[in-house]
C-alpha cells in the first residue's frame, strides 16, 4: 500500500505537468481510497476488479503527455516557460483525486480484510511493520536512481498477487484473469517504454529528459525535469553573452576576482564554469540533485567539475550554508527554483528555506568583509523581485543592486557586504521596487512565492471538492453516517495527527535539508514512533491489571505539544549536529509516540476495528486539507491547532477513557462479522 502510494505521487507527479506542485492533492486521494476501502472491507469482502484496470486507464492516458495544467497568475507563482493547455486545475486535480482515491480503494479492502481476522493491535501493528517495508524499499530503490519499471512495476506486481491471494477475481474467474492480466500487462509495457526511453534519466526528484541541438553558439543541451524545461547546457562565454544575466554578478562589484566561491544550485555546471573563467581560486558548486549534477560530466564541454579547483556536494543549499564555518569572497544563488514539492507538504518547495530573511542573514555572516553575494533567476513576477531585494536589503543593512531584463521576467540582485563596493547599473529604480514590495518571508512561514498571506482560491475550489467529494462517498460506502459518531474522537485524532507529521516534515527539512533522504528518514522516523507506541500499548495490556492510563497518555501528549511549540528553531539550527538530530528527533517524535498511545489505547477496544481505522485515515485526508492554513498563519501554528483537535478527541471520547481503565482481554477474539 506504502509502495503504492509512494509510486503514485511520483510518477505523477514526473507526468502531469505542474502536478508536482499540487502532489498533496495525490496523498488526500490516497488517504481517501484507504479509508473507503476500510469502511467497505468485511472478512468475506473480495476487493474489487477496477483496480488495476483503473490504474492502467490512469497510466496510458497520462503516458502520451496529453495533459498539462495551465498555471498562470501573478499571486502565487509556478516556474515554468511552457506555453501549456489542457483541462483548467480546477478540473483535473479533483479527477487526479477521485482517480487515485479509486485505485487505493481495492488496497484499502484487501488491507482491511486483516483487521477482521487478527487482533486490533496485532494487525496495526502488521500493517506499520509493512508500512516501515514499503518506505525501505522506495528509499533504496530511490538512492539507485531506478525508473519507474522497478518501483513501480514492483507495486504493480504486489498489487496483483494480492489480488489474486485474496480471491478478488474468484467470482468471475476467467473475465478476472483476463482483466487483471491485461492490465498487469499493460501497465509494465507501459513502465518498460518510458524507463528504456533514450536520454531520459530518473531522480530521487524530477523526470529528467535531454535533448541536444547544435546552434551557432556550439551544441545547446536543454534539460527538462518533469516536463518544463529546467536548464539549458553550453560553453560559459557563449551562455553569458546569450543570457547577460551570467556575467552581472561580477560586473556590479569593484572585486577584481571572485576569490573563494560557493554557488548555490550547480546545476551542470555553467555557473561553475564561468567563475572559473572569471579567475576563482576555489568553488563549493552545491547541487540538491545527483543526476542533473552528473549531467556536467557528459554534457557541458567545458567539464567544470573536473576542475581541481572545483569540489562539489550534493544536497541542500540551505543547510550547507549550516554546516560550513568557510567564509566566502563570493555567493552566488544560481537560478535555484525547484519544480516540486517536498513530499508530505502542501506548499513546501524544495528552495524554499534558501530565501527566508533568516537564510539571508546567514548568506551575509558568511562572507568576507569585501564579500559579494548575487542571485539571479527568471522570477516571473516584479513584485518576486522586490521581495528578495527588500530581504537582502534587511539582511545587508542597505540597497542592492538589481538589474530587470527580459520583460522584467529575468533580474539579477548583487550586493555587497561593503556598500562602497557595489558598481550599480541606473536602468532600475531600487528604491521604487523596494517600497511596494511585499514583506520578506522568515523560516516558519516560507512562502516566497505567494504574494500574499491567504489561501489561493484555486486551493480553496479543490479542497471544497475534496471535502464534499469524501463526504459523499463515506455515506455511499459506509451507509448512514450516523454510524460513524461513535468514532467521533478517532477521526480527530486522524486530523491532529496529519498535522502533526507536516511539522515534522517541514521541521527535519529546515534543520537538515529540503532532501528526499531526509524526507523518507523523517517518514520512517514517524512510523516508528507510532510502532513504539503499539508495542508499548500491547506490553501494557499484557500486565496483571489490564489498565491503560489512557487520560495520562493525554497529559504527555500536551506536554510534549507545548515543549515543541516552545522550543524555537532559531536554537535548534545553531546546535551542533548530533546534538541537533537528538533534540529535533525528542521534540518531533514525543508528540507522535504520545498521540498513538491515545490512538492505540481506544483502537484496542473498538467493535469494528476496519470502521474505526477507516474512520481514522479519512480524519488524515482531513488533516492534509486543514495544512493550508499553514500558508496563512506559519507552520508552527500547526501545532496549536493539533493540540485543540486532541482536546476535541478528548471530550469525545471521555466516556472511552473510562471504558479503557477497565479489565480488558490481552487479545480480543477476531470480530466475526460487519455491522455495516
Amino acid at each position: 500500500m506504502l509502495l503504492l502510494e509512494l509510486s503514485l505521487i511520483r510518477w505523477l507527479g514526473a507526468n502531469l505537468v505542474h502536478l508536482s506542485y499540487f502532489s498533496n492533492i495525490v496523498l488526500l486521494g490516497s488517504f481517501l481510497g484507504i479509508g473507503l476501502g476500510f469502511l467497505a472491507a468485511r472478512p468475506d469482502s473480495k476487493p474489487p476488479l477496477w483496480t488495476l484496470p483503473l490504474l492502467a486507464v490512469l497510466v496510458l492516458t497520462i503516458l502520451p503527455g496529453t495533459i498539462a495544467v495551465d498555471r498562470t497568475g501573478s499571486d502565487l507563482i509556478f516556474f515554468t516557460s511552457l506555453s501549456v493547455s489542457g483541462p483548467r486545475p480546477e478540473v483535473i486535480l479533483p479527477l487526479v483525486f477521485l482517480v487515485v482515491a479509486g485505485v487505493l480503494y481495492g488496497v484499502g479492502v484487501m488491507v482491511g480484510q486483516c483487521f477482521f481476522g487478527l487482533p486490533r493491535l496485532t494487525a496495526y501493528r502488521l500493517d506499520l511493520i509493512g508500512s516501515l517495508t514499503g518506505i525501505a524499499v522506495f528509499t533504496m530503490l530511490s538512492f539507485l536512481n531506478t525508473p519507474p519499471v522497478v518501483w513501480a512495476g514492483l507495486a504493480v506486481l504486489l498489487t496483483a498477487v494480492l489480488s489474486w491471494r485474496t480471491g478478488s477475481v474468484s467470482r468471475f474467474a476467467a473475465i478476472g484473469l483476463v482483466v487483471m492480466s491485461l492490465a498487469g500487462t499493460s501497465l509494465l509495457a507501459a513502465f518498460t517504454y518510458e524507463s528504456t526511453r533514450p536520454d531520459t534519466l530518473w531522480s530521487p526528484y524530477y523526470k529528467i529528459e535531454t535533448e541536444t541541438v547544435g546552434t551557432t553558439i556550439g551544441d545547446w543541451t536543454t534539460v527538462t525535469a518533469n516536463g518544463v524545461p529546467h536548464q539549458a547546457v553550453t560553453g560559459a562565454r557563449a551562455r553569458s553573452e546569450f543570457e547577460p544575466l551570467y556575467d552581472l554578478p561580477y560586473q556590479r562589484s569593484t572585486r577584481t576576482e571572485p576569490g573563494d566561491v560557493l554557488i548555490v544550485g550547480a546545476g551542470t555546471g555553467t555557473d561553475v564554469a564561468l567563475a572559473l573563467l572569471e579567475g576563482a581560486d576555489s568553488v563549493d558548486a552545491v547541487e540538491i540533485d545527483a543526476q542533473i549534477r552528473a549531467l556536467g560530466d557528459t554534457k557541458n564541454p567545458d567539464r567544470p567539475y573536473q576542475d581541481p579547483a572545483v569540489t562539489h556536494h550534493i544536497g541542500d543549499g540551505r543547510e550547507f550554508l549550516e554546516q560550513s564555518d568557510r567564509t566566502y569572497d563570493t555567493i552566488l544563488f544560481a537560478l535555484p527554483d525547484s519544480l516540486t514539492l517536498l513530499a508530505g507538504s502542501s506548499q513546501l518547495r524544495l528552495e524554499s528555506y534558501l530565501f527566508t530573511s533568516d537564510a539571508l542573514e546567514q548568506v551575509h555572516e558568511r562572507l568576507a568583509d569585501d564579500g559579494v553575494f548575487a542571485m539571479y533567476n527568471y522570477y516571473r513576477e516584479p513584485w518576486l523581485v522586490g521581495r528578495l531585494g527588500a530581504t537582502i536589503a534587511d539582511a545587508f543593512g542597505h540597497q542592492p543592486c538589481i538589474d530587470l531584463n527580459a520583460g522584467n521576467n529575468a533580474a539579477t540582485i548583487v550586493v555587497a557586504k561593503d556598500p562602497a563596493m557595489q558598481a550599480c547599473g541606473t536602468d532600475t529604480d531600487v528604491a521604487a521596487l523596494l517600497a511596494v514590495a511585499p514583506p520578506p518571508v522568515d523560516d516558519d512561514r516560507p512562502f516566497l512565492y505567494l504574494r500574499d498571506p491567504h489561501i489561493p482560491t484555486l486551493y480553496l475550489v479543490v479542497i471544497g471538492f475534496i471535502l464534499l467529494a469524501s463526504l459523499v462517498s463515506v455515506r455511499v460506502v459506509a451507509g448512514p453516517l450516523r454510524r460513524t459518531l461513535p468514532y467521533g474522537d478517532l477521526f480527530l485524532l486522524g486530523v491532529a495527527f496529519l498535522l502533526l507529521e507536516t511539522r515534522a516534515v517541514t521541521m527535519f527539512a529546515l534543520l537538515f535539508g529540503t532532501t528526499w533522504l531526509v524526507n523518507a528518514i523523517v517518514f520512517a522516523g514517524i512510523l516508528v514512533a507510532v510502532l513504539a507506541a503499539v508495542e508499548v500499548t500491547r506490553w501494557l495490556r499484557t500486565r496483571g491489571d489490564g489498565r491503560i492510563p489512557l487520560p495520562v497518555a493525554y497529559v504527555v501528549l500536551f506536554i510534549a505539544i507545548a515543549v515543541a511549540w516552545a522550543v524555537p528553531l532559531e536554537a535548534l539550527l545553531e546546535a551542533p549536529p548530533v546534538l541537533r538530530a537528538v533534540l529535533a528527533g525528542a521534540i518531533t517524535f514525543a508528540p507522535v509516540f504520545a498521540a498513538n498511545i491515545v490512538f492505540a489505547s481506544r483502537f484496542a477496544n473498538t467493535p469494528e476495528p476496519a470502521l474505526a481505522f477507516g474512520i481514522n485515515l479519512l480524519g488524515a485526508m482531513v488533516g492534509g486539507c486543514l495544512e493550508y492554513i499553514a500558508l496563512i498563519t506559519g507552520y508552527r501554528a500547526l501545532l496549536i491547532v493539533a493540540a485543540l483537535l486532541y482536546i476535541g478527541a478528548l471530550l469525545l471520547g471521555r466516556q472511552r477513557i473510562s471504558q479503557s481503565a477497565v479489565d480488558i482481554p490481552a487479545a480480543p477474539a477476531p470480530v466475526a462479522g460487519s455491522t455495516l
